[in-house]
């Protein structure tokens, strides 16, 4: 794919390559489908965003790009891991405004992801040493983390009763007010990956008798509160999710994935909001591929609005999904981290830096993070 590099990007003047075609998402006009996908990045002090995320956001910006920013907390009961950030303080809200003006300055799409870890955190982490908050009291067994290195703990969770839920669903609605302030063009919820979201939809972990638990129905209630409540706050043409329903992180699999995806796609189609981006199936731990027979198809085909996938790609790969039409935009995660000119690389066909997964969760704000090497710093 691609031929002769030329004109603006590198674009080749040849075949196009699908990756690198413009893409209209709702009213913002991308010049490639190449996404920064969510990372969890572990170096904001006391849950602050720092200065030193200014170059790390503005190196990965392409005019006319989509970054995802990383997990940020909305509220103080949210946070399960060191030095990740928040947006629920008025001091958080202003050290996100610098970060989110340097992507604008270099014509970039900023969408701030937000989250709430549920059971996936410890006393140590919350307010007053208080229990972490979930949809059940049945703890999670300790884990390797994804550096590979440390065992993270879990204290045993405390089940919300069904009269603090809208309190929990309030506060994504005003995290998603302040990402707006802060500038952020738009928020991706946070509803993968075993946290408090996918907690409540996924059968292997919720267990309630109320009306958040039990039928399908009932488990994806909750999410869908909280889809309605940011919709109504921001505007649906601003508000994505993110969704991964074959996963098995965090001890939160699913007896029919399969139902669970389309069910929540169906749903969210009636509130119109802007992108679904869901993680392929193949993604069932943190960082494995594993081949599996289900596929992202029905719920692309289902989900009337933007499709993003996620979860193990390469440069072909990509391009493929987008050529044959099984995704809009395709989120690259570590090879993003890895490559801040990922675009470029992908234009011009170029070799790929190796990512350091020894570094990805390590509070220094430049070793494998602002230090990674640009294209023209390799020739």
């Amino acid at each position: 794919m691609g031929g002769k590099v030329q004109g603006q990007n590198g674009v080749s003047s040849e075949a196009p390559i699908p990756l690198l075609t413009p893409y209209t998402l709702g009213k913002f006009q991308l010049s490639h489908r190449v996404v920064l996908a969510p990372l969890t990045r572990q170096r904001s002090w006391n849950n602050v965003p720092q200065p030193h995320a200014i170059l790390y956001y503005s190196q990965r910006t392409t005019k006319g790009g989509l970054l995802i920013a990383e997990a940020t907390g909305v509220s103080d009961t949210a946070q399960g891991y060191p030095q990740t950030p928040g947006i629920w303080t008025k001091e958080q809200v202003e050290a996100w405004k610098p970060i989110v003006d340097a992507v604008h300055a270099k014509g970039g799409i900023f969408f701030c992801q937000i989250w709430h870890v549920g059971r996936v955190s410890n006393t140590g982490f919350q307010p007053n040493g208080q229990a972490p908050i979930s949809c059940t009291d049945k703890p999670l067994t300790p884990q390797s983390q994804s550096n590979g290195f440390n065992v993270a703990q879990f204290s045993t969770p405390r089940r919300l009763t069904t009269e603090e839920i809208p309190q929990v669903v309030n506060d994504f609605r005003l995290a998603a007010r302040n990402a707006i302030e802060a500038g952020f063009d738009g928020i991706e919820i946070h509803g993968a990956h075993g946290y408090l979201l996918d907690q409540f939809m996924k059968d292997h972990v919720n267990d309630r008798t109320d009306k958040y638990g039990g039928s399908l129905e009932n488990r994806c209630r909750f999410p869908l509160e909280v889809v309605e409540a940011i919709v109504d706050e921001i505007g649906a043409d601003k508000v994505g999710i993110r969704l991964s329903p074959f996963a098995d992180y965090a001890e939160a699999g699913d007896s029919n994935p399969e139902a669970l995806g389309l069910y929540m796609v169906e749903s969210l189609n009636k509130y119109r909001l802007v992108y679904c981006h869901m993680v392929e199936p193949r993604m069932k731990t943190v960082g494995e591929k594993y081949e599996s027979p289900h596929s992202l198809l029905p719920m692309r085909k289902a989900f009337r609005g933007t499709f993003i996938v996620a979860g193990g790609y390469d440069r072909e790969d990509g391009n493929n999904a987008v050529a044959e039409n099984r995704a809009d935009l395709v989120a690259y995660g570590r090879v993003f981290l890895a490559n801040p000119d990922l675009p470029k690389r992908f234009a011009l066909n170029a070799s790929l830096n190796k990512y350091n997964r020894e570094t990805f969760y390590i509070p220094d704000p430049v070793l494998g993070y602002t230090d990674y090497p640009f294209l023209e710093d390799t020739e």
